[in-house]
C-alpha cells in the first residue's frame, strides 16, 4: 500500500514539473495574447474620485425618477379611476398594458428635469459637507472635476437613446390603444378622398378608408407612363390582408382592370383578386402621436416613402426623429449647468439651487414643445426646431462654465 502511495506522489511530482515547464513555455505568448485586455480594465480610466461621483450621480438620478414618476402614478390613477370604472378596464390591462408602458414613456420624456435634479441634489450636498472644496483644494481642477459628471450623461443619453428610439415605441402603441378603449381618447379611424402616389406614375384613390377593419370603398388605381395612362383599376371594396407574411398586401373585389395598349384596350374582372399596393393603413389615416408609435428606423422609412410620393405630412416625424436625438444629447448641457451651480458652498443649503434647476428643467420642456409647434405650424426646419433648446441651454451652460470655480 505504502509503495503504491509512492509511486501515485512520484508521478503526481512528474506531471507538476511538466506543467511548470509547459508553462514557462507558454506564458511568454499568452502574456503577450493577455496584456492589451489591460486597457479594457475600467479602473484603469476611471478613479477612485470617478467611480464615487458616478455612484452617486446614477443613483440620485434612479431615485428621482422612482420618487416623481411614483407621484405621478397617484395623480394619474386619481384622475382617470373613474373613466376606468366607467368603461370596465381590467386590472390586468391597466396595469401591464397602461403603467408597464406609462412609466418608461414619461421617465424619458422627463429625463432632462431628472437629470438636472440629481447633479443639483447630490452636488449641493458634496458642496455643503466641503467634499467639493477639498477635491479642489487637493489638486482636481474644474475642468478634472466634470470628467466623472460627462462619463454619467454619456451612461444616461445612451440609455435614454435607445429606449426613445426602440422600445418605448412599441410600448407606445399598446398604451395608446388602452387609451382609445378605457378612457375615451378620440383617435381618427377613418379617412374620405384619399389620393396618394404609392409609386413612381402610379396613383391610388379611396373615396372612403374606415381603419377598425382596414377596409376601403370606392377604390382606384392609375398607373402612367411617358405621361400616358396605361392603366386602370376600379374596385368597389378593397381590404388589407394584416396577416400575410408579405408587406402592401391588399384584397380587392368586384374589380375592374382596364389596361390600354395603343389603340387597343384589354378588360379584366372579376370578384375577388389578390394585389400589392405599396401602401399601408397607417399611409391612409392619420392619427395625433402616430409618430411616437414608431422606431427611429421605421420614422426614416415613412419619411422617406412620403417625400417620395410628395406628401407633405412628414413634419411631425421629422421632429420626432431629431428630438429623440436631441434629448439625448441634453443631458450633457443641463449637467454642465447643474455642475457650475450647485458646486460652489454658499449660506442657505441647496433650496435655491433645487429651485433654480427645476424652473430651467420646466422651462427646457417648454421650450421643445413651442419649437416643435414652430416646426408643425410656421414652416420651421424640423432639425433647427428640434434643437434649438439645446443652441440655446448650450449658450447658459458655457456661460455658467466660464463663471464656476476653478
Amino acid at each position: 500500500m505504502k509503495e503504491k502511495l509512492k509511486n501515485i506522489a512520484e508521478r503526481l511530482k512528474t506531471c507538476g514539473r511538466k506543467l511548470e515547464a509547459l508553462w514557462s513555455k507558454v506564458r511568454g505568448p499568452i502574456g503577450k495574447l493577455v496584456s492589451p485586455l489591460r486597457y479594457l480594465n475600467p479602473k484603469r480610466y476611471l478613479k477612485r474620485l470617478d467611480r464615487y461621483i458616478i455612484g452617486k450621480f446614477i443613483g440620485t438620478y434612479i431615485y428621482s425618477i422612482i420618487l416623481i414618476i411614483s407621484i405621478s402614478i397617484v395623480f394619474d390613477v386619481n384622475e382617470n379611476l373613474a373613466k376606468f370604472s366607467t368603461y370596465g378596464a381590467p386590472l390586468k390591462a391597466i396595469v401591464f398594458d397602461y403603467y408597464a408602458n406609462f412609466v418608461p414613456y414619461f421617465a424619458n420624456l422627463f429625463s432632462p428635469l431628472f437629470v438636472f435634479i440629481a447633479v443639483i441634489f447630490f452636488t449641493s450636498k458634496l458642496a455643503g459637507n466641503s467634499e467639493v472644496i477639498a477635491m479642489l483644494a487637493a489638486g482636481v481642477s474644474f475642468k478634472r472635476l466634470l470628467r466623472p459628471y460627462m462619463v454619467s450623461a454619456a451612461l444616461i443619453a445612451l440609455v435614454n437613446f435607445y429606449l426613445g428610439s426602440y422600445v418605448i415605441p412599441h410600448g407606445n402603441v399598446v398604451r395608446q390603444d388602452f387609451e382609445v378603449k378605457y378612457k375615451n381618447k378620440s383617435k381618427n379611424l377613418s379617412a374620405t378622398n384619399v389620393q396618394l402616389m404609392v409609386a413612381p406614375g402610379t396613383i391610388a384613390y379611396l373615396q372612403q378608408y374606415d381603419d377598425r377593419v382596414k377596409t376601403g370603398y370606392g377604390f382606384s388605381l392609375d398607373k402612367f407612363e411617358n405621361k400616358k395612362l396605361v392603366s386602370h383599376m376600379t374596385a368597389s371594396v378593397i381590404r388589407y390582408d394584416s396577416i400575410s407574411d408579405t408587406r402592401y398586401h391588399w384584397k380587392a373585389q368586384n374589380y375592374k382592370i382596364r389596361t390600354l395598349k395603343g389603340l387597343r384596350e384589354e378588360i379584366q374582372s372579376g370578384e375577388v383578386i389578390d394585389t400589392l399596393i405599396q401602401m399601408e393603413p397607417m399611409d391612409l389615416v392619420y392619427s395625433k402621436g402616430q409618430q411616437e408609435t414608431l422606431t427611429s428606423p421605421e420614422l426614416l422609412r415613412y419619411i422617406s416613402k412620403q417625400e417620395e410620393r410628395g406628401s407633405g405630412n412628414v413634419v411631425p416625424y421629422e421632429v420626432e426623429y431629431h428630438k429623440r436625438i436631441a434629448t439625448s444629447f441634453a443631458s450633457f448641457i443641463l449637467t454642465i449647468i447643474g455642475v457650475s451651480l450647485s458646486s460652489r458652498k454658499r449660506k442657505g443649503g441647496m433650496g435655491l439651487y433645487l429651485g433654480i434647476g427645476l424652473a430651467l428643467s420646466f422651462s427646457y420642456i417648454l421650450l421643445q414643445t413651442v419649437s416643435a409647434t414652430f416646426a408643425i405650424n410656421a414652416d420651421t426646419p424640423a432639425l433647427l426646431a428640434a434643437w434649438i433648446p439645446n443652441i440655446l441651454y448650450a449658450v447658459i451652460a458655457y456661460f455658467c462654465y466660464r463663471q464656476a470655480p476653478n
